[in-house]
């Protein structure tokens, strides 16, 4: 059972617009529990309220947009200038939430299709696993090919270029495959500077996968379904291979 103060970080979390999976993935606890604690929360606010109708839409967008999306800022403006007290703060983030002011704008990459042989995926993350009698984080680099869900993963006590590049070179002649696309996060080891498709890759990254056969492709910055195979990869080792606290 969850404590108070864990539930309100998870409920406050999705105010803000985090995703469901990102909020399991961040408080280490099944994407299940925060359905259910969410699920919870909504039940509890459905209950007929007058300062949902007391709120003109246009106001509130055009107050979101002066703030720049602060909403601690459009309460303060909606008690302090437009004298509407009776508002709680989680309604306003809810009412922000349910019209989806804010996310004009937001917009995904298009889908890319899942073509035999085209894409692998890599990334790092950080887990602190027990080793012995003692607690350490260690560095889980993942590659995942992208159709037909394979993993190859390995773990460091640190982890550098001529680490990824021998973690490379151990996962491909261990598949005897190599896709023609690596799609890589912004990082420092593979990229020279830049994101996205303005990325340049540092010449050494070029000159190890040239004679492999691929090319690296970092993806666009908040183009989440460009990496969903990176991420569902890590809770697939997290929820199958490791035995992580929750």
């Amino acid at each position: 059972m969850l404590n108070k103060d864990r539930r309100k970080v998870i409920i406050a979390l999705f105010e803000e617009g985090k995703k469901k999976k990102e909020i399991a993935r961040l408080l280490n606890l099944d994407p299940q529990t925060i359905r259910r604690i969410l699920a919870l929360d909504t039940e509890k606010t459905v209950t007929p309220r007058t300062d949902k109708k007391s709120i003109d839409l246009d106001l509130l967008r055009r107050l979101y947009t002066q703030c720049d999306g602060y909403i601690q800022r459009v309460y303060e403006l909606l008690v302090e200038d437009e004298k509407i007290e009776k508002i709680g703060y989680s309604t306003l983030t809810r009412l922000i939430r349910e019209n989806g002011i804010g996310q004009e704008n937001t917009q995904r990459c298009h889908q890319v299709p899942d073509i035999p042989g085209e894409e692998m995926q890599h990334d790092t993350t950080v887990y602190k696993l027990k080793l012995g009698t003692d607690y350490r984080n260690v560095i889980c680099s993942a590659l995942y090919l992208r159709y037909s869900k394979m993993r190859y993963i390995k773990f460091y006590p640190i982890f550098n270029r001529f680490l990824m590049k021998c973690f490379f070179y151990e996962a491909l002649t261990f598949w005897g495959y190599i896709a023609k696309t690596c799609v890589i996060d912004n990082t420092n080891l593979a990229v020279l500077h830049g994101t996205g498709k303005a990325a340049t890759i540092n010449p050494e990254m070029i000159a190890f996968a040239g004679p492999l056969g691929f090319k690296w492709l970092a993806h666009e910055k908040g183009h989440a379904n460009r990496k969903a195979g990176k991420e569902r990869n890590f809770w697939t080792i997290e929820t199958n291979f490791l035995l992580l606290p929750f």
